[in-house]
């Protein structure tokens, strides 16, 4: 295969991953969270494991967009299920305990990676490689319809009581409602197709993608660029995942004690923008240097997408909505094409112009989630005043009716 393969199969893959994300989110919702996360993961499990026997690019290109298929409904459907268990001042921390799996599936990658290279078999190491993770894979998503609890009120580990409380306290915090474990109206696909904060976010969230998407993929490739060689450079990506996966549970945990999101954000960016003006800046001989910033980079590269997750979550309190949007908001993995074209072969070994362009990318979320922010304040404000003028029994009555649906309501105030 060309070496371009791997690149045009990455870029092709995120053709079907992205833009199936809210339906594969709302099927789930339809058909029930634990079961479909089931279906798709024996799906992406069988996928993977035909990674090991391609000959051709064409069949590379056809699996990664039937992986696509499979994995869009993952993530978004993981989190609207986590966001009817947690309030959302205790789904940040939640949502970083699932992603940083992420960050740790980078890290043992590597080692599992180092070790099928050097088993000596009728297989090369990379086929190895993709037997044991597509194994996995199936007999963990065998196992999840049995194992996850329908809703909090059927949570076999639960006592009685503590079920009760479970699904009292999600309506309390108005994240859930007890009658929504497959609720989905139409109300629902349209209010969150024309959410206002999710479109503005968004495109933030894109950009702010583009480290974890494009390092995920790519960083034993620059890594590689620093003098190390194959095996030994996958085995050099460990350290940064595991630093990624402890900062990214320290700042969601905080994100949650204090109750707020967007200092989180911008102090996350910040440390990745540091990361890699470093890296940028030290010349290719100082490996130790540049080392060190890849490492305080991917310390702050995980962050961002988790608490831009739950920070929507928490915002829309109505759970169909929520589905949709937590499903739209899976299109910020378009970060993945970005990453993928950016971090091309011909750029190494030093990877400085890719590595530049991520810099700039970052620059412009940072001031669009500062944006953001006081936007959500300007109509918290708003809301206010309306609220200050009813009566007692107008806020009932825009608690109940259904004139303004889910956060549009002015009762409801916007988590910042």
């Amino acid at each position: 295969m060309p070496a371009s393969a791997i690149n045009t199969a990455t870029s092709l893959f995120f053709a079907t991953y992205v833009p199936l994300q809210p339906f594969s989110a709302t099927i789930g919702k339809k058909v029930g969270q634990t079961y479909w996360l089931g279906i798709i993961g024996v799906g992406w499990g069988v996928l993977t494991l035909g990674h090991a026997f391609i000959k051709t690019e064409s069949q590379l290109i056809a699996i990664r967009l039937l992986i696509g298929v499979f994995e869009s409904g993952f993530y978004p459907t993981v989190v609207t299920y986590m966001s009817r268990f947690y309030p959302r001042y205790d789904l940040a921390f939640r949502i970083a305990l699932f992603y940083g799996s992420y960050a740790i599936a980078g890290a043992f990658g590597g080692i599992i990676a180092y070790g099928c290279f050097k088993i000596e078999g009728s297989l090369h190491g990379w086929q190895y490689l993709f037997i044991i993770e597509g194994t996995c894979s199936i007999g963990i998503a065998v196992v999840t319809p049995f194992w996850l609890a329908k809703s909090p009120g059927t949570a076999w580990f639960l006592t009685e009581n503590e079920r009760a409380y479970a699904e009292n306290r999600m309506v309390i915090d108005t994240t859930a409602n007890l009658d929504s474990t497959t609720k989905l109206n139409r109300r629902d696909i349209i209010e969150g197709c024309k959410d206002w904060k999710l479109w503005f976010v968004l495109p933030f969230n894109i950009l702010t993608s583009v480290p974890p998407q494009g390092f995920t993929i790519f960083f034993p490739l620059v890594v590689k660029g620093l003098g190390y060689s194959g095996p030994t450079a996958n085995l050099m990506t460990v350290p940064p995942y595991v630093i990624g996966a402890i900062f990214l549970l320290c700042f969601a945990w905080s994100s949650d004690h204090f109750r707020n999101r967007l200092y989180h954000i911008l102090v996350a960016l910040s440390i990745v923008m540091i990361g890699l003006i470093l890296t940028i800046t030290l010349p290719l001989e100082n490996t130790g240097g540049r080392y060190a910033g890849l490492v305080i980079l991917l310390a702050g590269t995980f962050i961002t997408s988790p608490l831009t997750a739950a920070w929507l979550a928490g915002n829309t309190p109505e759970p169909g909505k929520r589905t949709v949007v937590i499903g739209i908001n899976g299109w910020g993995n378009l970060a993945g094409i970005i990453g993928s074209e950016l971090f091309l072969a011909k750029y190494g070994p030093d990877y400085r112009y890719p590595l530049s362009v991520t810099l700039g990318l970052v620059a412009v979320s940072l001031l669009g989630y500062t944006a953001y922010r006081f936007v959500l304040q300007f109509a918290n404000k708003r809301k206010a005043k309306k609220v200050a003028a009813m009566t007692p029994e107008e806020i009932e009555d825009e608690n109940s009716n259904d004139v303004r649906y889910a956060d549009a309501k002015y009762t409801f105030v916007y988590g910042l």
